[in-house]
């Protein structure tokens, strides 16, 4: 039994959360994954895991054991880290994660600039819309967006975004442009979503739900910004989804005075060990391009 391949992959099992989709996560056979667990747990002579019909639990000692086996595995990646010269110079795979939206349009291009400076180094980029563990996952650097967690992780705060809630000058010419938050009931809205429609705005210190009629539904960020455009209602975009379109008067921002206050965005990584270049460098790289980008979807 080769007992650091059973140990990333009871590794897999419990971040996956379940003997298949350890196995989906680890690209192998389900009974391969589930016929290396066994043999562990016959090496070791005792329980790691509790199946159940719906996923697995630790035992004491599968916690026990999954805990050292982390550690064995991050110090031997940095071991490899050391070995193959990743603290000399950068190289090898960096893996960045991003949300969907923001990531696409603002992270993606910063990435592709570093990749062309820095040739020794392979990208892997992950987006998604919700928040990656980065220990577990093996990832690098993320950019998060609104508040953070508390956790053991490094963070550059690299700007700020907003939600804003717009509408095109054709459709504010045939409707009127709302001075206030009650008066959207009287307006068309566009909803982003599948829930029953609700906005809320600090008015006089206090937040306050008020929404327009919902004439559109949309279940995309881009879907609801073409709706927008196309003068179907009022919507809600983030600034960074939109900055083009505020700054050739496309959308026009109505009821700014009554928005909630900005959220910020940051590039994240892990606290372990020394730090390799490839990380170092992508922070140096990224963290002053963001922040221009940053400031321009913000510059209305």
């Amino acid at each position: 039994m080769d007992r650091l391949d059973a140990m990333r992959v009871i590794l897999a099992v419990v971040d996956a959360g379940s003997l298949s989709a350890g196995s989906r996560k680890l690209n192998a056979p389900l009974p391969s994954v589930s016929r290396k667990v066994a043999e562990l747990e016959r090496f070791l002579g005792t329980n790691l895991l509790v199946r159940t019909s719906r996923n697995i639990q630790l035992t004491d000692a599968g916690r026990d054991y999954v805990e050292a086996a982390r550690r064995i595995i991050a110090d031997l990646d940095e071991t490899e880290r050391r070995a193959s010269g990743e603290y000399q110079t950068p190289r090898g795979e960096l893996t960045v994660t991003m949300p969907v939206e923001f990531g696409a349009r603002h992270v993606l291009p910063i990435a592709l600039g570093f990749m062309e400076e820095y040739p020794e180094v392979t990208l892997r980029l992950v987006t998604a819309d919700r928040i990656i563990p980065m220990v577990e996952e093996h990832v690098d650097v993320a950019i998060r967006l609104g508040q953070l967690a508390d956790s053991a992780l490094y963070a550059v705060k690299t700007g700020e975004f907003r939600l804003l809630t717009c509408a095109s000058p054709k459709y504010l010419e045939r409707r009127g442009t709302p001075a206030h938050p009650q008066e959207l009931p009287d307006h068309d809205g566009i909803l982003f979503g599948t829930h029953p429609m609700f906005w809320t705005y600090r008015i006089d210190g206090e937040e306050v739900v008020a929404a327009p009629r919902t004439r559109v539904f949309v279940n995309t960020a881009a879907s609801n910004l073409a709706a927008a455009l196309s003068g179907a209602g009022i919507a809600r975009l983030f600034d960074y989804q939109l900055a083009d379109e505020i700054r050739s008067g496309a959308l026009v921002p109505i009821l700014p005075e009554y928005g909630g206050p900005p959220r910020p965005v940051h590039i994240v990584y892990p606290r372990q060990g020394l730090l390799p270049l490839k990380v170092r460098a992508f922070v140096d790289w990224a963290v002053p391009q963001l922040r221009a980008a940053c400031s321009g979807f913000n510059d209305r």
